[in-house]
């Protein structure tokens, strides 16, 4: 039976409420927060020592003990230091199994989504990747650790900014971001061997199916802004021939285009 994949999280109550009120206080650093990997500032080995246990009982306990299977995509999320892709204020919940705030009311995907959509599209290391929603940049790390390149689109400037150079300093050389409309896709760098959808529409945006490969995977939450939403992977087959197959339910934030809510 697949588990229902709620987006926001499963953490206890109080833990939610330890992350409400220590987000409360949390002020818009979009424009000056630029992390910095741990060793780089003194920070101690205990505390990388950490980070590194809880970044493996995440994927011990929350992916793989959750079915995640692809070890590739277990590699990856074992790699990627969550802790540097939210406010430091909330680096404590960074492996919780949780969705986690960040600026302009977005937020860093719940590990188990981030895994269950990548495994979905069966990247390979040649893979070319588009990526709508970069948010923090944390999905779009963890892809650039499986796939050849990825181009990762913001619509709010500012959180591409803080991305682009958090994953530069970060080390991430095969990741282009872009702000814009993700809608829109990429064109000139299409196709893509799978493309990434990090909100939800009621409907697949049609230049991002225009942009799929053949051969391709588009995993996206399609469904209305109140949180009934289905997690589906898109199948690109020929020129104008697409399979859906739906596989969890979740709830994300709404796409949103140039027009409005796409």
């Amino acid at each position: 039976m697949t588990d229902i994949a709620i987006y926001e999280g499963e953490d206890h109550a109080s833990q939610r409420g330890d992350v409400a009120q220590r987000a409360a206080c949390v002020g818009c650093r979009t424009a000056g927060y630029i992390p910095i990997l741990s060793g780089a500032v003194g920070v101690s080995d205990k505390v990388a020592s950490e980070f590194s246990r809880l970044r493996d009982r995440m994927v011990d306990v929350q992916l793989a003990g959750r079915g995640i299977a692809d070890p590739q995509v277990l590699a990856a999320m074992r790699t990627v230091p969550r802790e540097m892709f939210v406010d430091p204020a909330l680096e404590e919940f960074a492996y919780q199994d949780g969705a986690l705030p960040i600026d302009a009311g977005q937020t860093i995907s719940q590990p188990y989504i981030v895994a269950r959509m990548i495994e979905a599209a069966t990247l390979g290391l040649d893979s070319r990747v588009l990526e709508v929603g970069t948010g923090s940049g944390y999905a779009a790390a963890v892809l650039s650790r499986i796939a050849a390149k990825v181009y990762t689109i913001e619509r709010h400037a500012a959180l591409a900014e803080v991305a682009r150079q958090r994953l530069a300093q970060l080390g991430y050389g095969n990741i282009d971001v872009r702000s814009g409309d993700g809608t829109h896709g990429w064109p000139e760098e299409s196709p893509f061997d799978a493309i990434f959808v990090a909100a939800a529409g009621p409907t697949v945006p049609i230049a991002l199916k225009q942009q799929l490969a053949i051969g391709g995977s588009l995993v996206l939450p399609i469904g209305d802004s109140y949180g009934n939403q289905t997690l589906c992977k898109i199948a690109r087959l020929g020129d104008t021939k697409f399979e859906r197959t739906d596989l969890d339910a979740v709830s994300f934030v709404p796409l949103v285009s140039e027009q409005g809510q796409a």
